[in-house]
């Protein structure tokens, strides 16, 4: 796989009509039932191929034909965006929580760059592994679970770590931002704002209303980050024979609404969206930042993953979002 350049300013997503947000999600739900095929794409359900990694382990070459799999299936589903959207290769975050530094190090021998982690310990560990530190020396950590303010610290001391995928409210976003300038960084931090897009209680995520206003407090108070989009975690096992996710709609939507309120250029602002059963469907919609983890590095066992190996505070929680955030 080419990695995809560093810079966040490859977005790609055509702007959804901004009539629907007045109507949060079921506004979403009327603009996909009223037959919006050129802002959804090729409804299709995406096959999974959770085989793929276990016939590439099978055969001795690690990895490389799950990734290449995934590869090519990003590649196809971009390929398959509505005529208008810029010419955009996604994004792929391979989600390596619960593998060793082992599979890290292989999948990063392949060609791939970004990773990302839900958990702030799990994180640092790895990303502090001495070999993965002089193997791995392009890699970029993304966080892409819950962070509660009293880890953000130890977040902010993980080696390369590239961009925060889940900022859910202003006051995280300024401990962040602190913790940062103290870092005394040459860079800003980039960061998303997570949106619940479906408003459930297991989910993380500002209510859409509230969106705009964070977005433009991370622009305007936080000189040490960089916003560069909106993050969402969709329905799992919806069926898009019904229409587009819904969720995604509502976050292409925000997009427009933030972009329109802030006077930011749409290829500016990034869509994290899609994990391994929709990031097909999620891509032909307009994501530009793709979740997948046991698509690559196969099922996850968490028989063996004991509690003392999270940071104080990640052991409670919305477990089933957690464990969602980067299928």
């Amino acid at each position: 796989m080419t990695p995809r350049p560093s810079q966040h300013g490859a977005a790609a997503g055509t702007p959804a009509p901004p009539s629907p947000l007045a109507g949060g999600r079921d506004g979403a739900l009327r603009l996909a039932a009223g037959g919006g095929r050129s802002a959804a794409g090729v409804w299709r359900k995406a096959a999974g191929r959770p085989g793929m990694w276990r016939a590439g382990m099978a055969a001795g070459e690690g990895l490389g034909p799950a990734l290449r799999a995934v590869t090519e299936r990003v590649q196809q589903a971009a390929a398959r965006r509505p005529q208008g959207l810029p010419d955009v290769q996604p994004r792929l975050v391979a989600v390596s929580k619960t593998k060793p530094a082992e599979m890290v190090m292989d999948a990063y021998s392949h060609g791939q760059r970004s990773f990302g982690e839900n958990y702030v310990q799990e994180l640092l560990e790895k990303a502090s592994d001495s070999r993965i530190l002089s193997s791995c020396p392009e890699i970029k950590w993304h966080f892409i679970g819950h962070l509660q303010k009293n880890n953000v610290n130890k977040l902010i001391a993980v080696p390369n770590l590239f961009m925060l995928e889940t900022v859910d409210s202003v006051k995280l976003a300024d401990r962040v931002n602190s913790s940062w300038q103290k870092k005394g960084s040459p860079q800003r931090l980039k960061v998303m704002v997570q949106v619940n897009t479906s408003g459930e209680d297991s989910k993380h995520g500002l209510p859409p209303r509230d969106t705009a206003a964070a977005v433009e407090h991370v622009i305007n108070k936080c000189p040490s980050l960089e916003f560069v989009g909106l993050m969402t975690i969709g329905s799992v096992g919806h069926d898009l024979s019904k229409g587009p996710n819904p969720d995604f709609q509502v976050l292409l939507s925000l997009r427009q609404e933030v972009c329109e309120k802030l006077n930011l250029p749409i290829e500016k602002v990034e869509l994290s969206m899609g994990m391994s059963t929709d990031f097909q469907h999620a891509i032909e919609v307009g994501s530009t930042n793709v979740r997948i983890g046991s698509t690559i590095f196969g099922e996850r066992d968490y028989s063996n993953k004991a509690d003392g190996s999270k940071a104080p505070g990640e052991t409670k929680g919305k477990t089933e979002a957690s464990a969602a955030q980067g299928r």
